[in-house]
Order: C-alpha cells, then sequence, then structure tokens
C-alpha cells in the first residue's frame, strides 16, 4: 500500500545576512543567488522523498531575527520543524541560535521542538569564526540535529532538510522501548 504524501512546515530561522534565503533557494530551486536581498518573509514549496515516503514540505522563509526580535506567532502554529541558522563566517549569530531555540520553547510551552542547527557558509574556509566543532556542541546541547552547509557549492543543503524531516517524524512516531508494553493501564 502507498503511504499519503506527507505535509511537513518548517521555518527557517536566525541573525541576518547568515544565508537562510540562499540555503533555501539552493534546496527549491537548485541554484545559487549570489546577491542579499533581506528577505521580510517568503514560503517556499517542494516534494521530496525520503526512506521512500514521499513529502510536500512548505518552508517558511523568515526576515532576519536579533535579540530583540519577536518571534512572529506564524513562524509557530502549524509548523512542525526548525532549521536554526547561523553563518560559520559570525561568531555572534551561532550565539543568537540559542536566544532564538529559547523563544521559541518560550514561545511554544515545549521542553523541545524539531530542530538542526545549520551551519551555512561552510566554503567560506578563510573568513570562518566558529568552528564545526563549536556549532556541534551547541546541538548537542540543545539535543538537535546539527550540519554545515554550503549554497555555493550546494554541499548537504538537502542534507539539513533530510535531517529535520526525519527528526520531526522521529518526534511524531516514537520508538517504544525494549522495556515498553503494547498495553496500557486504565
Amino acid at each position: 500500500m502507498v503511504e499519503p504524501t506527507r505535509v511537513r512546515k518548517i521555518a527557517v530561522v536566525g541573525s541576518r545576512a547568515v544565508g537562510k534565503s540562499t540555503m533555501i533557494v539552493r534546496f527549491v530551486e537548485e541554484h545559487f543567488v549570489e546577491s542579499y536581498y533581506p528577505t521580510i518573509e517568503n514560503q517556499f514549496s517542494k516534494n521530496i522523498k525520503i526512506r521512500g515516503q514521499e513529502y510536500n514540505v512548505e518552508i517558511l522563509d523568515t526576515a532576519g531575527q536579533d535579540e530583540f526580535s519577536i518571534i512572529n506567532q506564524k513562524h509557530l502554529i502549524g509548523v512542525d520543524g526548525f532549521l536554526l541558522c547561523y553563518s560559520v563566517t559570525n561568531r555572534s549569530t551561532l550565539d543568537m541560535v540559542q536566544i532564538i531555540y529559547d523563544k521559541i520553547l518560550n514561545f511554544s510551552g515545549a521542553d523541545k521542538v524539531p530542530a538542526v542547527i545549520v551551519g551555512n557558509k561552510s566554503d567560506l574556509e578563510l573568513q570562518r569564526q566558529v568552528s564545526e566543532a563549536e556549532g556541534k556542541a551547541l546541538a548537542d546541547e540543545l539535543q538537535c540535529g546539527f550540519t554545515e552547509t554550503s549554497a555555493r557549492l550546494n554541499e548537504n543543503v538537502d542534507r539539513a532538510f533530510e535531517i529535520l524531516i526525519a527528526t520531526i517524524e522521529k518526534q511524531n512516531n516514537p520508538v517504544p522501548s525494549k522495556d515498553e508494553k503494547g498495553c496500557a493501564l486504565m
């Protein structure tokens, strides 16, 4: 039996100019955008197949956030997971990931949300200010997935979205532990 297409809504968040829109355009339209135009808000959609399952991925491209930004309610309603982006060329953008994640948790009232921390611009090695290990350490601390990407070189862009979809599916369909039985006491 063929599984119906699952719709998953993803919000891409992070500081200004970290490469959120460029990464999304690379993923959806499969080309690199050289110029920078600040995003107010944009929506994209792409159909993908992961482990034999079809997904319609709705992507919300958000305006850059800072420590004073208020998380827009639209960024949370119906959102299944978050790509928390920073630029490996700007240390303060990694610090913002923690702030944004805390705001999402605070606003949603959840202890944890499906999220992947994404270090963008990994091709700019000479300008790197954040090591891959530092990004991974924050991801481990927040219990999030992690990857570094280069939209210019098309490295790990698809992987960022695939990790998030897998994280969402794992949270939506947890595998019972060996200790759990198939019945419940009422």
